[in-house]
């Protein structure tokens, strides 16, 4: 396996920006110091000027297949996802079929396996019927991220509603629950009650129909269950204001039982850009008002929520075209989620510390991996090197998801991913993807 010696690199790790040089072979970072020189034969990489950061660990990803190999696969996902420079991702059980039972599962797993390139995990699905099923992941708690639990409608039968169910499922999962929390009920009363007003909605609609109160209710839900049981809850993609309220930053990440995610798109995005952008800005939960913005920014910051991720979900362009019904609701962002942030930090808005903690660390922390999400002697070299004065736009050409499109098309970012390892393997360099190499299976310290 080739080693790789990068000399003279700002590492920005745990806190702090270091100058050192870092020595990655065996799939590890086997050495960090000053000055290293090594006898071995290695790749040298001059780092002056840059920064290396862990991979980024994206725990909330739709990557389509089994079943909906149309809109993209683990290996054409994966590949955007090194370019951005994520390296690790947690992929959804709503393909087709639901992977609502450990065989299925499992040949999620053997697919990405055989073809992802970045180092990946599955949740398990829950529906109104599978409770006994789903808990066999009691048995494979080192091996699998968590269950998931659709408390808002998707594909298939993955809506679960019914409260022995979900009483069930908290009470006995011994790992992570993540859920998608929108209140069913309300959001089809919202959605008749516009309807009747305007039989043709449109995109900023959206946020009316599925607003702030539906996924207010159905968090309230979720955290009552898990105080009752003591359970692990994740909450995924907060958008709302609102929902702030139910969480608190006043302990350490590692001692909190119910921690929550924030999405890039809810950083980036407000209602007024329904306007410009359409359907293509159409996912769920919606994308709403600028308060709710400005409200995740200040919360994220204050570590009420902890995690940073994507809920990538590609479509295609004709799938994304009205009427209000038929366009799908989601977005592809692997390729373009850490770009977005440093635009985020060269604007003054975070630090390049707090980028790494809220895409690696925290995210490591909060599930659990091993030996991931952290650059330390030991660990496995899943490392990004990063250009801050390297600005690159966003053209069709440059696109990697098989869809083929992105919502920042034109878009131009002020730094630039130049390399990414996975493994200590150079699996990305200046816009070329090595498609020879496959990586690993996550697993996890409980």
């Amino acid at each position: 396996m080739q080693k790789y010696l990068i000399k003279d690199i700002s590492i920005v790790n745990e806190g702090k920006i270091e100058q050192k040089d870092i020595l990655i072979g065996n799939k590890r970072i086997e050495k960090i110091d000053s000055n290293i020189s090594v006898k071995e034969k290695c790749i040298e990489i001059d780092g002056a000027g840059k920064h290396l950061m862990p991979g980024a660990i994206d725990d909330q990803v739709h990557f389509r297949e089994p079943g909906l190999t149309h809109k993209a696969t683990i290996h054409t996902e994966s590949r955007a996802a090194v370019a951005g420079g994520i390296t690790s991702f947690m992929e959804m059980p709503n393909t087709i079929p639901n992977a609502l039972n450990l065989k299925l599962l499992e040949d999620k797993y053997a697919i990405a396996k055989a073809t992802s390139l970045a180092n990946y995990s599955f949740f398990m699905g829950v529906s109104n019927h599978n409770a006994d099923e789903a808990l066999q992941v009691n048995k494979h708690k080192n091996d699998i991220c968590g269950i998931k639990i659709f408390m808002g409608s998707s594909t298939g039968d993955m809506l679960v509603d019914n409260h022995n169910t979900l009483n069930k499922i908290f009470s006995e999962c011994e790992i992570l629950i993540a859920t998608h929390c929108e209140d069913e009920r309300l959001i089809r009363h919202n959605y008749q009650a516009l309807k009747a007003q305007k039989p043709q909605l449109e995109p900023s609609d959206h946020p009316l129909i599925r607003n702030a109160e539906a996924c207010f209710e159905s968090s309230l839900i979720a955290i009552q269950f898990a105080q009752k049981h003591n359970s692990r809850l994740h909450i995924l993609h907060i958008s709302t204001e609102k929902e702030l309220q139910l969480f608190g930053n006043m302990m350490p990440l590692a001692e909190k039982r119910i921690t929550a995610e924030v999405c890039v798109h809810h950083l980036h995005f407000t209602a007024d850009d329904y306007e410009r952008l359409g359907y293509k800005i159409k996912c769920n939960p919606a994308i709403k008002a600028p308060q709710n913005k400005n409200a995740l920014w200040h919360a994220l910051l204050d570590d009420c929520l902890d995690v940073i991720a994507t809920d990538h979900a590609p479509h295609l362009l004709c799938e994304k075209e009205p009427p209000y019904e038929n366009a799908h609701a989601g977005l592809p962002l692997v390729q373009h989620a850490l770009p977005l942030m440093l635009y985020y930090y060269e604007q003054g808005k975070i630090s390049l510390e707090n980028i790494v903690r809220k895409m690696s660390h925290a995210v490591a922390e909060c599930f659990q991996i091993k030996e991931r999400g952290f650059i330390r002697e030991g660990y496995f070299a899943d490392l990004v090197l990063i250009d801050l004065n390297k600005p690159f736009t966003v053209s069709p050409q440059s696109v990697l998801y098989k869809c083929g499109w992105s919502p920042f098309e034109n878009f131009q970012f002020p730094a630039s991913v130049e390399k990414t390892f996975v493994n200590g393997n150079l699996v990305y360099e200046n816009g070329t993807v090595n498609n020879s190499y496959t990586s690993e299976r996550l697993y996890f310290n409980r």
